[in-house]
């Protein structure tokens, strides 16, 4: 039995109360909550109801609980029921109906967890989104495993979801970039407003080596070669990176195509017609006042360019026009002035602001020797997300990176997260999947069968220790949901954690093989079964975050 199996059974038995005594039902919300006790010992599960409930129908909450405990203790799987404090309820189940929840991972094996809360809502996601002028930040490489993962677990519950990566192919800072370029090519300086860092001398031998007579050209046509054949090497140097690293996206948009297109135009012209935009000083400003922005954003400048805000305000458009309910925007620390400014600009449109969403994430530092390190390798500024594999590996920098709030800053230890210790959290996971793996071989080579899972007597696992598992295990389709709704990614790398640690106190108290000339029993193949459903939950949660699940460690 699973806490929304749990919380249903309660509310039935709640209304039932109620109607039996001809109170109101209606006080009863839609959902009961039900937790696990801090304290192990009162119970395996608690729930406040009686508190939330009883003053609203005119009765004392110990009342109330009382009638509720008596009911649910003759419902099936409830072993106890007791009272604590003003009207908490504390509730025991049976080994049978909890030990049910492997049954249930065994037969969704790689979809348990997963729900259709959001089926029917067609998502876009975009992050990451750096600029194609350097390899891909600290902070754009935490929005790469982070933003992946919030893919998985959109996708996990139901939605349609379309990664996109919004390449920023339009203005000053791609100027810059073709004029470090043309100057590493030339063997010159770099600019004063440029970039440096060896990778700027590699793709300008490499632009060379493509156009090898591009020097001769006239100067323009040099700026233009560089451009197109530079821009486009960095971005598959970027491509490539992502990949490596475990993140791939449905869509590449082109910030220029908004221009070339007329889409630009289009969604100026659309916001004028609607009265969204009013000119003066020369520049047209878009209301945004109107719709909760902090001040009006100016949309066409006064040389009547089009400021960086008019590329925002088609892209937006352009993403409701193909279908999508709902534009998720991850940005970096500096971002947070977007967030009103693009809610304003779907309330320009016409559109519910809770169309946009938008997501701000902190910074990261990779520390080594209790130092912050300042300098990549080969970028010559900041870290890169290759430095943060080439010091952690790929597994361990995204789930370091997705393992913490994406609210709050980021140091990334790399000698914690390189160690193959349990003080390494991603070790630690992965050791217990390894672990569980292990255990399933060598029932294999004792020729151990764990038997009909549909078969199997659950009511078995009474050792406190199976019941911890037992409770972790049930507990994960929660957690993915509730990952899912508040957006936030590193509940199930936490989740992991606890259930890992669950099944090493399980692995080291309850003894799950025969030993020597010992024959299997009914116990034996129950505790494989609890192995087996451990090792899949481990796995479902892994793949969420894109992290592997080793066989052998």
């Amino acid at each position: 039995m699973n806490p929304a199996v749990l919380s249903d059974l309660i509310r039935s038995t709640a209304a039932e109360a109620l109607t039996t005594r001809g109170l109101d039902t209606t006080v009863l919300p839609a959902t009961v909550t039900v937790e696990r006790p801090r304290n192990p010992e009162h119970g395996d599960y608690a729930t406040n109801l009686a508190l939330q409930v009883a003053k609203k129908v005119g009765v004392a909450p110990r009342e109330f609980a009382g009638w509720l405990a008596e009911a649910l203790a003759h419902q099936d799987g409830v072993r106890s029921v007791d009272i604590a404090g003003p009207g908490f309820l504390n509730l025991r189940l049976d080994p049978e109906a909890q030990g049910l929840v492997i049954r249930e991972v065994l037969r969704r094996g790689e979809h348990f967890g997963e729900g259709d809360e959001l089926s029917g809502t067609r998502i876009n996601l975009e992050f990451v989104s750096a600029n194609p002028t350097g390899p891909i930040h600290l902070g754009g490489t935490r929005w790469a495993a982070v933003g992946d993962t919030l893919g998985r677990l959109f996708a996990a519950r139901g939605a349609d979801v379309t990664r996109e990566y919004y390449f920023n192919d339009a203005g000053a800072q791609i100027d810059r970039f073709v004029r470090s370029l043309v100057a590493a090519a030339k063997g010159e300086p770099v600019p004063e407003d440029g970039y440096g860092g060896d990778y700027i001398a590699e793709i300008a031998a490499s632009v060379l080596q493509a156009e090898p007579d591009v020097l001769g050209l006239p100067e323009d046509e040099v700026a233009e070669t560089f451009r197109r054949v530079g821009v486009g090497m960095m971005f598959e140097q970027i491509k490539g990176s992502l990949h490596d690293f475990g993140t791939d996206f449905d869509v590449y948009f082109h910030e220029d195509s908004l221009h070339s297109s007329g889409a630009v135009d289009r969604a100026v012209e659309r916001l004028k017609e609607a009265g969204s935009l009013y000119h003066s000083e020369g520049a047209w400003w878009l209301r945004s006042t109107e719709f909760g922005d902090d001040k009006d954003r100016p949309v066409i400048k006064s040389d009547g360019q089009p400021a960086y805000i008019a590329g925002d305000l088609a892209y937006y458009l352009d993403k409701r026009s193909r279908g999508f309910d709902l534009c998720v925007y991850m940005l970096g620390a500096d971002h947070h002035g977007y967030i009103n400014r693009l809610k304003a600009a779907a309330a320009a449109f016409g559109d519910d602001p809770g169309t946009v969403e938008v997501l701000i994430g902190q910074m990261v530092n990779l520390v080594r020797g209790g130092e912050t390190v300042r300098m990549s390798k080969r970028a010559g500024t900041v870290v890169t997300l290759e430095d943060l594999v080439d010091a952690v590996g790929v597994d361990a920098a995204r789930y370091s990176l997705i393992r913490a709030s994406v609210d709050s800053p980021l140091d990334i230890d790399q000698e914690l997260w390189s160690s193959r210790s349990n003080e390494n959290p991603v070790f630690y996971v992965q050791y217990a999947h390894s672990r569980l793996a292990s255990i399933q071989r060598n029932a294999l080579e004792l020729g151990v069968d764990a038997g009909d899972p549909e078969r199997t007597d659950y009511g078995l696992l009474s050792h406190e220790r199976e019941g911890d598992l037992l409770r972790e295990l049930a507990a994960f389709p929660e957690k993915v949901e509730m990952a899912t709704r508040l957006r936030e990614p590193h509940r199930i790398a936490r989740y992991l954690e606890e259930l890992s640690s669950a099944y090493h106190k399980f692995y080291d108290a309850c003894r799950v093989l025969p030993m020597g000339d010992e024959k299997p029993t009914e116990l034996t193949s129950a505790r494989l079964q609890l192995c087996a459903a451990t090792r899949q939950v481990l796995a479902n949660g892994l793949a969420l975050l894109g992290v592997s699940a080793p066989e052998r460690m």
